[in-house]
C-alpha cells in the first residue's frame, strides 16, 4: 500500500504565504509525476501544478508567478510554495503521485487526504 500525507495548510490573510508538503510512503518502487490539485467550496477539483521526476513543471494560469511546485525524490516528497495568496485560493489542497509498487506492475495514481487552505481578505 501507498500513503500520501499532506501538511502545511492553515488560515492566512491575503498576501501572505504558505508552504504545503506531501510525503509518499509505503510499498514504493518508483514515483513518476507528482502534483497538487484543489477543490474550492462548491467547485470541481482542479489542477494546480504538476512536476515530473526530472523536475519539469506545469501549472494553472491562475497560480503562475505565485505558486511554485518542487520535489525531493530522495524523500518522496512534493512541495507547493504559495505566495501572494488570494481569497479565491481558498480550497482543500490534495497531492497525488503516479507510483509503481513493483517493476513488473504499471503505475497507479494515489491521492492524499487533503489539507485545508483558507485565505481571508
Amino acid at each position: 500500500q501507498v500513503q500520501l500525507v499532506e501538511s502545511g495548510g492553515g488560515l492566512v490573510q491575503a498576501g501572505e504565504s504558505l508552504r504545503l508538503s506531501c510525503v509518499a510512503s509505503g510499498s514504493i518502487f518508483s514515483i513518476n509525476d507528482m502534483g497538487w490539485y484543489r477543490q474550492g467550496p462548491g467547485k470541481q477539483r482542479e489542477l494546480v501544478a504538476t512536476i515530473t521526476y526530472i523536475g519539469n513543471t506545469n501549472s494553472a494560469d491562475s497560480v503562475k508567478g505565485r505558486f511554485t511546485i518542487s520535489r525531493d525524490n530522495a524523500k518522496n516528497t512534493v512541495y507547493l510554495q504559495m505566495n501572494s495568496l488570494k481569497p479565491e485560493d481558498t480550497a482543500v489542497y490534495y497531492c497525488n503521485a503516479d507510483v509503481r509498487t513493483d517493476w513488473r506492475i504499471g503505475r497507479k495514481t494515489y491521492w492524499g487526504q487533503g489539507t485545508q487552505v483558507t485565505v481571508s481578505s
